[in-house]
C-alpha cells in the first residue's frame, strides 16, 4: 500500500470522477491510496476508518462467517465507494475487500470529515444510492461451495490476527469440525507449503494466494 500526497495527482483524479461536483464542492483532506493486487483495502484489522472511491482498477468484497464460509457480496470497479457503511454504523467485524488487480483509491478520513459529510445532502444522495445498490446484491447473494480445506484457509486469512491459527480445539469449534479432521487439514497444507507450524496448536498461512493453489488441487 503507497499513500500519494502530491496534489497535482489528487486533483487530476477527482476532476476525471464521476463525482468530481460533489467531491470539489466538499473540499476535504484528499489523497490517494494505490494497492497491489491482493491486499486488503479495508478489513476489520484495520483501526483507521476510511471513506475510499475506486478511481482505477477493481475489487472483491467478501462476508466472511465465523465458520470460514466465504459469500461474494459485490465487485466494484471506476467509481465504487467503500466505507459508505462505516459513516453511520461501526465497521463490521465479517466484511473485507480485497484488490482484485493494482488499485488506486481516492480517500479520506470519515472521522475527521464526519459532520461536514453527514451535513452535505448531495453527498447523502450519493450514498443512499450506493447503499441500495449493495442492499440490492446482498439478497441475492450465495455462500461458495467450500471444502473443509477452503473453509480453513479462509478462517485462517480472514479471521484470524495475522493470519495466525491459534488452538486446534477452540477453532475447530468455530468451523464445525472434529479436532483430528482440523489437524490433518493443518497437517496437509502444511506438507503442500500453505502454512507453517509456529509451535503447538499454531499454525500461520505463508502462501500469498492459495486459492488459486486450492483450485489448482487435483
Amino acid at each position: 500500500m503507497e499513500r500519494i500526497y502530491d496534489k497535482k495527482k489528487i486533483s487530476a483524479c477527482i476532476a476525471k470522477s464521476k463525482y468530481y461536483a460533489v467531491l470539489h464542492s466538499l473540499d476535504l483532506d484528499y489523497y490517494l491510496i494505490r494497492y497491489d493486487k491482493g491486499e486488503f483495502v479495508s478489513s476489520p484489522f484495520q483501526k483507521e476508518s476510511l471513506f475510499q472511491i475506486v478511481e482505477q482498477g477493481s475489487i472483491n468484497i467478501y462476508f466472511i462467517r465465523d465458520d470460514g464460509t466465504r459469500y461474494s457480496l459485490s465487485n466494484g470497479t471506476a467509481d465504487y465507494f467503500l466505507g459508505d457503511m462505516d459513516i453511520f454504523y461501526p465497521k463490521s467485524s465479517s466484511i473485507y475487500a480485497e484488490a482484485a488487480e493494482s488499485l488506486t483509491c481516492i480517500s479520506f478520513s470519515i472521522e475527521k470529515h464526519r459532520e461536514t459529510l453527514l451535513s452535505n445532502n448531495k453527498f447523502l444522495q450519493l450514498i443512499c444510492n450506493s447503499l441500495s445498490s449493495k442492499m440490492g446484491s446482498i439478497t441475492a447473494m450465495d455462500a461458495a461451495p467450500s471444502s473443509l480445506t477452503e473453509r480453513v484457509i479462509s478462517y485462517m486469512r480472514y479471521k484470524c490476527q495475522d493470519e495466525t491459527l491459534k488452538g486446534i480445539e477452540q477453532t475447530a469449534f468455530h468451523l464445525h469440525c472434529s479436532a483430528r479432521q482440523l489437524q490433518r487439514i493443518l497437517n496437509q497444507s502444511q506438507e503442500a507449503g500453505l502454512v507453517k507450524r509456529m509451535g503447538k496448536g499454531t499454525y500461520k498461512l505463508i502462501c500469498q494466494f492459495p486459492e488459486i493453489m486450492l483450485e489448482d488441487s487435483p
